[in-house]
C-alpha cells in the first residue's frame, strides 16, 4: 500500500530536477538577483525562526547555511543566509553580493574576525575562515559555481571586483 507523502516533504524525481533546474536558470537574471536582495532578510528570519531546517529558497535548489560572524565594527553576531558547496567536511562560500560593485559585510566581517559559526539544518559548527587564493581558490570557484552556476553571471556583473571565496573549516 502507497503511503501518502507528506506536504512538507521535498518533492522527488522529475519535480525536484524541474524545480532545481528552473531556478538555476533564473538565478542567471537581473530581477532574480534583484527580487533575492529583498528577500534576503526575510529569509534569514525564516532560517532564525526554524533553527535553520526552513528556507524561502528551499532545499532542493541548493545547500544553504547560515553563517554567523562578529561585527567588525560593532563587535555584535551578524547572522547571514548562505549557500554553499561541500568540500569534505568543510563548506565553501561565495561572497557575491548578487553582482554588485561592493563586497558583502560578512565577508569583510570574516576576514577581521575569522572565528564564526555555522548553522546547517539546526546544527551549529564553530568554523574557521581562510580566503581562498591562487590555486585554491580556482579549485574552490569550480566547486561554488557547480553548485550554484549563476555565480558565474554575478562574477560577470560585479564592477571588475573579485568575488571572494572563502573555505570555512569546522574547528574541534
Amino acid at each position: 500500500m502507497h503511503k501518502p507523502r507528506n506536504s512538507a516533504e521535498k518533492p522527488r524525481g522529475p519535480m525536484r530536477n524541474i524545480y532545481r533546474s528552473l531556478m538555476r536558470n533564473v538565478g542567471h537574471t537581473q530581477w532574480f538577483s534583484d527580487l533575492g536582495k529583498d528577500l534576503v532578510p526575510l529569509d534569514r528570519a525564516v532560517q532564525r525562526a526554524s533553527g535553520g531546517k526552513l528556507s524561502l529558497v528551499g532545499e532542493n535548489t541548493v545547500t544553504q547555511l547560515l553563517l554567523t560572524t562578529t561585527g567588525r565594527k560593532t563587535g555584535r553576531s551578524r547572522t547571514t543566509p548562505l549557500l554553499y558547496a561541500p568540500d569534505g567536511d568543510a563548506f565553501v562560500v561565495v561572497g557575491s553580493n548578487w553582482g554588485q560593485d561592493t563586497h558583502p559585510a560578512w565577508t569583510l566581517n570574516l576576514m577581521a574576525n575569522p572565528t564564526a559559526i555555522v548553522t546547517v539544518k539546526g546544527v551549529e559548527i564553530p568554523v574557521g575562515a581562510s580566503l581562498a587564493e591562487g590555486a585554491t581558490r580556482k579549485k574552490l570557484w569550480k566547486l561554488a559555481t557547480t553548485t550554484w552556476p549563476p555565480y558565474e553571471t554575478y562574477a560577470d556583473r560585479a564592477f571588475g571586483r573579485q568575488i571572494r571565496v572563502f573555505r570555512l573549516q569546522p574547528v574541534k
